[in-house]
């Protein structure tokens, strides 16, 4: 049993970084607009590639969705939905309160929300025991990380940026922040739909699906529901904007379609390894998991923004607040592992 969890944390971890790591491509994509790789990224990751491995890896994919209750397909439809919704609000909040405090609002409501509220309503009776308080602890303690990653970005921010920056700011704090909570919670709704689309995983395991890849039907149909805002959204802007030609420009050619898939494929291949990981951390895996995911999600995308020259400049004190973020977010880490050793 040790070794299982070992082993799902491990991949819990690896799925994590690559989640983490699928938009440092972007930066080489300087010459498209974001909705132009936006739309190739939503193709790739939320529609082609997850139901391409759900047809490799789940025998009879159509059986196990004919053989699934409309009430079951109908929750992992809506959730995946509205996760999509969140990822667009994320955009919107970070842009009126910046990227610091709304990485750390929107990503913290985000873990804590989507494993706690499935806890509460599935497994009442494991809030008390040595899991339950553990994620509980855990939950806790990530939120001091990302407080510290939020003071640290804050002052990173602050350091960095010009008069002219700051004068050109979206105003409106109070709607951003709103729109921040909005996001984490809708965004937390993609492990919604993992948790409470059980059936139609049990499913592809009677079909003939591996343990680490039953998930892989609610995966697919999960994030397609959510490509459709996402995909709605970048025709609106390319509409808007008149960008529909950068596809056809040739001094950006194939390599930059290959670079926004490439984020798609490292996107999903991140959420099919956390999957099989939680599949090895057993009957809680999906609710224990997901904060984890999340933690290593928010150390990638950092340790990707120190490659990058993000932090080029920034001050000791905020480096400091940084570095202390991230070893908090590792006690965390260590703090939901003790709890299910």
């Amino acid at each position: 049993m040790g070794h299982e969890i070992g082993w799902g944390l491990m991949l819990v971890f690896v799925g994590g970084m690559l989640n983490g790591s699928f938009a440092a491509p972007m930066k080489r994509l300087s010459a498209w607009r974001w909705e132009n790789i936006w739309l190739l990224y939503s193709f790739m990751g939320l529609l082609v590639l997850p139901w391409i491995i759900a047809r490799v890896t789940v025998p009879h994919v159509a059986g196990v969705l004919q053989q699934s209750s409309a009430g079951a397909l109908a929750k992992v439809a809506l959730f995946g939905f509205a996760w999509g919704i969140g990822g667009l609000l994320f955009g919107q909040g970070i842009a009126r309160v910046g990227l610091a405090l709304g990485f750390a609002v929107i990503l913290g409501i985000t873990s804590s929300f989507g494993s706690l509220v499935p806890l509460a309503i599935l497994h009442p009776d494991q809030l008390g025991t040595r899991q339950g308080l553990a994620l509980i602890a855990g939950t806790v303690v990530m939120t001091l990380g990302l407080v510290c990653l939020a003071m640290a970005g804050k002052r990173r921010e602050r350091e960095q940026a010009s008069a002219a920056t700051a004068a050109a700011a979206p105003s409106g704090f109070g709607v951003g922040l709103i729109i921040c909570i909005l996001s984490g919670v809708f965004s937390s709704m993609l492990t919604f739909a993992f948790v409470f689309g059980q059936q139609v995983q049990d499913l592809s395991h009677d079909a003939g699906a591996s343990a680490a890849m039953s998930g892989n039907v609610i995966w697919a149909l999960a994030v397609s529901c959510g490509c459709l805002p996402n995909v709605a959204y970048c025709v609106y802007l390319l509409n808007k904007n008149h960008t529909w030609g950068v596809f056809r420009e040739e001094s950006t050619g194939a390599m930059y379609a290959l670079g926004a898939a490439f984020m798609g494929v490292l996107w999903y291949s991140g959420l099919v390894v956390y999957g099989m990981g939680t599949a090895a951390l057993g009957t809680l895996g999906k609710i224990v998991g997901w904060p984890v995911f999340m933690t290593v999600d928010i150390i990638a995308g950092i340790g990707w923004g120190f490659l990058g020259g993000e932090w080029k400049g920034a001050s000791r004190t905020a480096l400091g607040y940084c570095l202390a973020g991230i070893a908090i977010l590792f006690l965390a880490i260590g703090v939901i592992s003790f709890g299910n050793a």
